[in-house]
């Protein structure tokens, strides 16, 4: 197959390495003429390396570079190009005027397909005499190694387009997504839920960002905190992403930004490319705080306050097993000794109110996470009316292991805790994209796990913990915040009434017909 890429950006080069790898001819075309001899010397490298790494042989990177073709005039006639990729910058006049040109020089039996992140499909289409033969198809950064792709068909693409695009992405050996033509599309959209969540947990001062971080990477098993992702993105570049998905799902409280971005992004603390964003980098940067070593009386005993809820007491049984096999002495009873810390497992509630409902001695009962922990990290809740001994002493005692000892991370008491938060924010934004039928749960869960890198998609992570369980949480933070960005999907709620796992796509209407 013969196809032309306009732009030879970081994109457009990704994109024409990839084809060319996997055995197409590909047309390399920019306004800048120079443009494209540096994407062809920088592609030649990346294959080296390659060669050098024992990830190709030396036969296939000839192969490749010679299927490269640099073209001097990106609007060149082409009768055997069968398809255009435009990697142009995201600018709508723009790309209409690149896309005008090249309808005018090539047949019409030509593709168009545009690799924009965040304008429309539907309204570049729309700037052509027949919008009919253009599509979406998304590519992330750097290409040859993001091995997803999203295919968006507009509003006026012909029916038969995103399959034969379909066929084509998985033929060059990476994986492709069908989504509506929506702000953010899927990848952008799913990753919402994660960065808007921990920005309202910072804004409510639950934790600092490196403690945050390290509650989505030793709890959840995230590669990267959402801080450090956002310092790697550039915050300038989220904050505007946050910003338009939010706008475009008109004003959708489940993606809500946070009123902490905006003198970030003006002051310049985007993140690494600045120096300095959530935290400092280059020469002499410190990088996160450390963490506070353990100090306090790690031999007081411990009293596990029952939730009474089925959602925590596999957890109230596998901590208390946990503890006294460090060595923990762990009471059993109707209620605490003076000298034991109380420990609540918490799920969607507060420690206040299991204080408040409970009788227990506020100043020594603390709230504990109850998801299991991806790493060897324990959570300890405070409330306003912690004594800071008993809060040290209760740290200490969560930091003994039978073995290697755990890391604890202190943080205020909010509805649910950081983890929970966090989880049910991506699943609950995951679950809203399947009920709008923006794309297929399968899709969605192979987009955020091959493009976002999470451990498991929203959906495939919401059947982990099991629909009812996660529309208890879903309540419990929605009762407990009054806050609708916390209310019960309506997947979930479904799931749950019928018994049916978090990613079955159900029964749809159309299924029913003929």
């Amino acid at each position: 197959m013969r196809i032309r890429i306009v732009g030879a950006g970081a994109m457009g080069r990704g994109i024409a390495q990839w084809a060319a790898s996997a055995g197409h001819t590909v047309e390399l075309a920019d306004v800048r003429p120079e443009a494209v001899s540096a994407a062809l010397d920088f592609v030649a490298s990346m294959l080296d390396r390659a060669v050098a790494k024992g990830r190709t042989t030396a036969a296939a990177r000839d192969a490749a570079v010679a299927r490269l073709v640099p073209l001097g005039d990106p609007w060149a006639a082409g009768p055997d190009v069968e398809l255009v990729i435009e990697a142009v910058r995201e600018d709508l006049g723009t790309k209409a005027e690149v896309f005008g040109k090249l309808e005018r020089a090539l047949p019409a039996s030509v593709l168009f397909a545009t690799n924009t992140s965040s304008l429309s499909v539907t309204r570049i289409a729309a700037t052509l005499q027949d919008p009919s033969r253009l599509a979406g198809l998304h590519f992330f950064n750097p290409v040859p190694l993001m091995r997803i792709v999203e295919v968006v068909p507009g509003a006026a693409t012909r029916p038969e387009i995103p399959a034969l695009l379909t066929a084509w992405v998985e033929s060059c050996g990476h994986r492709a997504v069908t989504v509506a033509d929506t702000p953010g599309f899927l990848v952008n959209h799913a990753g919402r839920g994660l960065v808007t969540e921990a920005l309202a947990l910072l804004e409510e001062s639950v934790a600092v960002p490196a403690e945050i971080d390290r509650i989505a990477r030793d709890v959840l098993g995230l590669r990267m905190g959402p801080f450090e992702l956002m310092d790697l993105t550039g915050l300038d570049v989220t904050a505007a992403v946050v910003d338009a998905i939010w706008t475009g799902f008109r004003h959708e409280d489940r993606l809500r930004p946070s009123f902490l971005t905006p003198n970030r992004v003006v002051a310049g603390l985007h993140g690494r490319k600045t120096g300095r964003g959530w935290y400092a980098y280059g020469d002499g940067a410190s990088g996160p705080a450390p963490e506070s070593p353990v100090g306090g009386d790690g031999e007081r005993p411990v009293f596990l306050a029952s939730a009474g809820r089925a959602e925590t007491a596999g957890y109230e049984e596998a901590l208390s097993g946990s503890l006294e096999a460090a060595g923990v002495r762990v009471e059993r009873g109707a209620g605490p000794s003076a000298a034991a810390v109380v420990l609540v497992p918490v799920w969607g509630t507060t420690v206040a109110a299991a204080i408040a409902t409970g009788g227990l001695p506020r100043e020594r009962t603390f709230g504990v996470e109850v998801l299991p922990a991806a790493g060897r990290r324990r959570v300890l809740a405070v409330t306003p009316a912690t004594a800071p001994e008993a809060a040290r002493d209760a740290r200490a005692v969560l930091a003994r292991g039978a073995g290697e000892p755990y890391a604890v991370s202190v943080v205020r008491d909010t509805a649910g805790t950081v983890a929970q938060r966090l989880l049910s924010s991506v699943v609950a934004v995951g679950c809203s994209i399947a009920e709008r039928s923006l794309a297929a749960p399968a899709d969605i869960d192979l987009a955020v796990t091959t493009g976002l890198g999470y451990p498991a998609g929203p959906l495939a992570w919401g059947e982990r913990v099991g629909a009812v369980r996660m529309l208890e949480l879903q309540r419990a933070l929605h009762a407990s915040t009054g806050d609708p960005r916390y209310r019960p999907t309506r997947w979930i709620t479904e799931r749950a009434a019928l018994g049916l796992a978090v990613t079955d796509p159900g029964t749809s209407p159309e299924d029913c017909l003929g």
